[in-house]
């Protein structure tokens, strides 16, 4: 198998870098193969570890942490990128639907219905005032958002929210939250919402 895990040892972390096209598999395997040096490194020390380079799935970052946590018992941080770019985004969207876990609802939901996923959640339809929809990864509503959307639930910040027209007063992803006042902020048609910085932002 290639390699395509790298280790770094910096000053206050060990980063430990993912390759952008490598199968779970592939990492897993590597990382099996490169964790027991790594524990002879590390000795008493408690260095954090960061996990870098590729986007993961919720399943997939929990397979990396256990298989860590069974050679170092440290800190682990996945910083994935925050920011896509449309490149990206097609790309992961065309190697992983496939094996994506989404969900499809036709119609819209009314005041007082709530859908969740544990994958993505696609709704052909609107998300009326009143209704609440949540997914562990993505949210994509094809016709108006006026209820309340929260992506990531379980954690993902990488987790996207998408709507033809969003006009609700509340959005989430992961534990970040925005509040939207509807008489300052503009109506979003074609709205693509993201974390940037641990800020939601509105495109």
């Amino acid at each position: 198998m290639k390699n395509c895990v790298s280790i770094n040892l910096k000053k206050n972390e060990i980063l430990i870098k993912l390759n952008d096209d490598a199968e779970q598999s592939e990492i897993i395997y590597s990382l099996r193969k490169k964790l027991p040096e790594l524990k002879k490194m590390y000795k008493d020390e408690k260095t954090p570890i960061k996990v870098t380079g590729k986007i993961l799935k919720n399943k997939e970052i929990d397979q990396i942490q256990e298989l860590i946590k069974k050679y170092i018992d440290v800190e682990i941080d996945f910083d994935m990128p925050k920011s896509l770019g449309l490149s990206n985004i097609k790309r992961t969207f065309n190697k992983e639907i496939a094996v994506s876990e989404t969900k499809f609802h036709r119609g819209s939901l009314r005041s007082g219905q709530k859908m969740e996923s544990e994958g993505s959640l696609v709704i052909l339809g609107d998300v009326n005032s009143g209704a609440e929809v949540m997914a562990s990864d993505n949210i994509v509503v094809l016709g108006a958002l006026r209820g309340l959307a929260h992506a990531g639930a379980k954690g993902n910040k990488q987790a996207m929210i998408s709507a033809g027209l969003l006009d609700t007063v509340q959005i989430r992803i992961a534990n970040i939250v925005k509040e939207i006042d509807r008489d300052e902020e503009p109506l979003h048609k074609q709205a693509y919402v993201s974390v940037i910085n641990d800020e939601i932002v509105i495109e």
